[in-house]
């Protein structure tokens, strides 16, 4: 019987970000099964390019690693340092990872550099602000991935009408192929055309 709860190869880094998570009290991690789709997604772009919008404390950022190869880069932004300084404690080794700490929205307005594979948006940047700016930032055949998308008991007053406003724009548009997913906290993945 197949039961996606149960994940094989887990990151190794994955239960001390975990850990670390409970200890302060950090509950915005994407689950276990975002992180084998991104993990999954990302192994398909050899030599890839990829952003993640929101590190928090790391979790996604460990499954995105876990799917790149050698020649692969990703850049990570969050505006929170301590979050911020624990992942990069956590990725120092690894060259391939470049973590910044700033105003995503600022980094995303800002950004002139390579088109990316993969962007996972995972805060308000590149979301539910800046949208049409990172999805120009994506390659053709790149994909663009969102969680949260299913109610969560922490969504503040207003948020649900921002997440059907969402949904509605990104099926409207024209250079995007999507499918949304009612599976772990509700996601959508769309590949540029």
């Amino acid at each position: 019987m197949m039961n996606d709860s149960m994940i094989a190869g887990i990151p190794t880094a994955l239960d001390l970000i975990e850990d670390k998570a409970k200890s302060i009290g950090f509950y915005m991690s994407s689950d276990r099964q975002v992180g084998s789709l991104l993990r999954t997604l990302v192994a398909s772009k050899p030599k890839g390019n990829f952003l993640e919008l929101g590190t928090g404390i790391g979790s996604s950022l460990s499954w995105i690693i876990e799917g790149m190869d050698k020649f692969s880069t990703v850049t990570s932004i969050d505006n929170d340092p301590d979050l911020v300084n624990f992942a990069s404690e956590i990725f120092k080794s690894d060259q391939r990872v470049q973590l910044l700490c700033g105003d995503g929205s600022k980094w995303i307005n800002e950004y002139s550099g390579e088109a990316f594979d993969l962007i996972f948006a995972d805060a308000w940047p590149g979301k539910y602000s800046d949208l049409e700016k990172t999805l120009n930032m994506l390659k053709s055949g790149g994909f663009y991935v969102i969680d949260d998308m299913l109610s969560q008991s922490n969504w503040p007053d207003g948020h649900q009408e921002k997440v059907t406003m969402l949904i509605e724009q990104l099926e409207q548009r024209k250079d995007i192929h999507l499918t949304k997913m009612n599976w772990s906290t509700g996601l959508i993945l769309a590949t540029k055309i």
